[in-house]
């Protein structure tokens, strides 16, 4: 396995970058080399996953057991995916990511994960062809969308959470193009779009047709499937069968 960290990872108190990044204004040599470093992590990431092919990226808690329902669910996923021809992405870390990467190993398909470096230690799981680890969230966030067709969200907790309304924030504003968002675990999710149907849209804040950027489904072969007819529908990509498996191409 060809494992590979650009960016060196380091448990523990979050360097001074992190904490300090909003904390206010500091000196503007001091905002200005901050800034640098930022991007100096946006290219390692950007080199790091340029050429990985088309990507579906599966969010998920990091704290599911392999014998709890969800990380089989999305282990099936993460096999689906790569039988289907994409690169499955993951935050890198256990539960529901080491699942996914997990799946798309057993299909021999390829694996990525987008590792962060937090107080208490997150190891990369051990079903990764490569891995980067970064120290800012938003860049992780930014990585782990940029190069995906669509997304799959798992049961998860705040960062999940966090990670599934930004990118349906990003489709609402049309910031990224209408990728599919496919909730996996129906017995998790309804409760939160009843909430968005009864609630936010009785009070205005979203209109009715946003909650079309959600499918909704406990099988991973109706998900994958949804996933791949709309990534060559709307946005081109071709299939090319090769021995034992599909491969999706194009350009995105």
């Amino acid at each position: 396995m060809n494992l590979r960290n650009d960016i060196l990872y380091a448990p523990g108190r979050p360097h001074p970058d992190e904490t300090q990044l909003l904390s206010g204004p500091k000196r503007r040599e001091v905002e200005l080399f901050r800034a640098i470093r930022i991007f100096l992590e946006f290219m390692r990431g950007v080199r790091a996953l340029h050429f990985l092919g088309p990507c579906v990226t599966v969010f998920g808690s990091a704290r599911f057991t392999q014998d709890e329902p969800y990380y089989v669910m999305a282990r099936e996923a993460g096999w689906a995916l790569a039988r289907a021809g994409f690169t499955v992405m993951t935050g890198g870390g256990p539960g529901i990511m080491e699942a996914a990467n997990r799946g798309a190993k057993d299909a021999g398909g390829r694996s990525v994960g987008c590792n962060i470096r937090l107080m208490k230690e997150q190891k990369p799981n051990a079903y990764l062809d490569n891995v980067v680890t970064f120290k800012y969230f938003f860049v992780r966030k930014v990585m782990l969308v940029k190069y995906s067709y669509a997304f799959i969200v798992m049961p998860g907790g705040l960062g999940t959470l966090d990670e599934a309304f930004e990118t349906a924030t990003l489709i609402q504003t049309a910031k990224i193009n209408d990728f599919p968002v496919v909730l996996m675990g129906t017995r998790f999710w309804l409760p939160m779009l009843h909430f968005m149907g009864e609630t936010l849209i009785e009070a205005g804040t979203i209109d009715p047709g946003d909650l079309s950027i959600f499918k909704v489904t406990d099988s991973a072969d109706e998900a994958v499937e949804y996933i791949r007819e709309v990534a060559m529908a709307k946005f081109g990509l071709t299939e090319r069968k090769r021995p034992k498996r599909r491969w999706i191409l194009g350009e995105r």
